[in-house]
């Protein structure tokens, strides 16, 4: 059998799986693929008599790598006929009887096709290196793919790269031993506080595992995200690992839409045990539990505040640390409440540019309306509601009532288009 060279084969495989972070196995199919493209593109390039040649007309052909002589073989599986009508995917009964007497039309054999090496040609062998390039690229996005889909919400630590645009481009890992792999953190998913240098390392989120062929980083990390903030406190805080306390609830604003306010987050924590201080658990003695949190996130401010059922008292502990006189849960359908608090607890409750209450409604899924406790007027806010909810309901039973309308046409428009049809028949 014929073999076309390729000199120093079996470095090459290793080197290249060295570099790409890739199997032998993996390289040696990328390869494979490849020659085949290059095959291709030699047939192409030879086809005088102008015939065409569909996506699957090359299927019976594959190639056979020879890793120890450092070469390949180009092998085509055809079909025995009395007649040949196709060269590429025929052979006849007579030819192949010559050696095997006991061939049969419609068996199958493999012939050796390959060509020369000076006939493979320039082009082809261009081929082959572009596509070879291509498959590489494939494997990797896989095996990456592969490596990171069930890490996927969890937290990695991250070390600055570069700089592409807006974005950081930092160096991941799934775990000791294992090879770096690229990964994004866009301009949203950064912290303003943040010093980013190359060589600086970080705890980043995994938040996106990308599974397209677009160009970049296939990972995508946050330093924005919630999670990051659960996973800071699961790992300082031995009662939530021991599942004495629970995170119920995180509310957090990593990027203000203003530049005069700071990033912060609101975390609501609860216990089933009653010796337990859930709040006191993630602050720590003189603060220290919280603080390594901070520090990690850059001087974040972090609210840990006791979770209730109790809806009033969940609101009023989630406006912390306003001091609030009165919960009224306005609409509990829409979810509206109003908080009285004192004249010297407004600016404090609603926050710096309403941060605080915004995050608090966020955290709580109320829609909270901060009142004057001195200002406010009971009986005018309850008819306010009272008018309100009737409107609401109002216009619920308009809505049915259309609906039922609409129900009820269908079949009419049915049956009067039915009769004539009928009484023609």
């Amino acid at each position: 059998m014929s073999m076309v060279s390729i000199p120093g084969l079996k470095d090459l495989i290793e080197n290249i799986s060295r570099e790409q972070n890739l199997p032998k196995h993996s390289v040696q199919e990328a390869l494979r693929e490849a020659l085949i493209k290059g095959y291709e593109r030699y047939r192409r390039a030879q086809n005088f008599d102008k015939r065409t040649f569909d996506e699957e007309y090359f299927n019976n052909f594959e190639v056979e790598l020879d890793v120890e002589y450092g070469g390949f073989r180009v092998l085509a599986t055809k079909t025995i006929a009395e007649e040949v009508s196709d060269l590429d995917h025929q052979i006849a009964l007579s030819d192949v009887q010559e050696f095997e007497a006991e061939a049969q039309l419609g068996n199958e054999v493999i012939l050796d096709v390959t060509p020369d090496k000076l006939e493979f040609g320039r082009m082809a062998a261009m081929q082959t290196k572009q596509v070879l390039a291509q498959k590489l690229r494939d494997r990797q996005r896989q095996m990456i793919q592969e490596e990171y889909q069930d890490l996927e919400g969890t937290v990695l630590q991250a070390r600055v790269l570069r700089f592409e645009r807006q974005s950081v481009i930092m160096a991941v890992n799934s775990g000791f031993g294992q090879p770096e792999v690229e990964a994004e953190l866009p301009k949203r998913e950064q912290l303003p506080n943040d010093n980013y240098r190359a060589n600086a390392t970080f705890k980043v989120f995994l938040k996106k595992v990308s599974t397209g062929q677009q160009r970049g980083p296939q990972l995508m990390v946050s330093r924005a995200d919630a999670g990051l903030v659960v996973y800071l406190f699961d790992n300082e805080v031995p009662e939530i690992e021991d599942e004495v306390v629970r995170i119920v609830a995180v509310a957090r604003e990593a990027n203000p839409p203003s530049r005069y306010v700071g990033p912060r987050t609101k975390i609501a924590v609860d216990t089933l045990e009653r010796d337990v201080d859930p709040v006191g658990a993630c602050i720590g003695a003189r603060g220290s539990r919280i603080q390594v949190v901070v520090n990690e996130l850059r001087g974040e401010k972090i609210d840990v505040i006791r979770w209730s059922p109790d809806p009033s008292t969940y609101i009023s502990n989630a406006l912390s640390p306003a001091r609030v006189d009165e919960v009224r849960l306005m609409n509990t359908d829409n979810r509206q409440t109003h908080v009285l608090v004192a004249e010297d607890q407004l600016s404090l409750a609603i926050g710096k540019e309403g941060q605080n209450v915004r995050l608090a409604a966020r955290l709580t899924g109320w829609k909270i309306d901060i009142k004057d406790r001195d200002k406010y007027d009971r009986g005018a806010e309850d008819m306010k509601f009272a008018e309100l909810a009737a409107q609401y309901q109002a216009q619920a039973l308009e809505q049915e009532e259309e609906y039922d309308e609409d129900d009820d046409e269908p079949e009419y428009q049915e049956i009067s288009a039915a009769e004539p049809t009928d009484i023609t028949a």
